[in-house]
């Protein structure tokens, strides 16, 4: 998909939504709400992170940063069987609600 007509679209929905009356953007959301997969939806109404970058955090991420410049990281795959799971479980997993 071209990226600039989905941020003409984004842009048009944005503008739409603004000038919807309240009982109707009720509606959009809710509609909104059963398009998104769970995940997505948790993301859209999850409270934002207002927590301001502490030093001490800066310095972790940089630390990180650094190790993985020297370190490969762990494999999705391997992560998963440590934890005595199979990639069939994981991507067969339905959540409960």
């Amino acid at each position: 998909m071209n990226p600039k007509l989905t941020q003409q679209q984004k842009q048009q929905a944005h503008g739409m939504i603004e000038r919807l009356a309240p009982e109707k953007l009720s509606a959009v959301v809710g509609l909104l709400e059963v398009m998104l997969d769970p995940f997505d939806r948790a993301l859209a109404i999850a409270d934002i992170d207002d927590e301001p970058v502490t030093d001490e955090d800066r310095r972790d991420i940089e630390a990180s940063r650094a190790w993985f410049q020297q370190n490969p990281g762990t494999p999705f795959e391997q992560a998963v069987a440590e934890l005595g799971l199979s990639m069939e479980e994981v991507t067969n997993y339905k959540d409960p609600s």
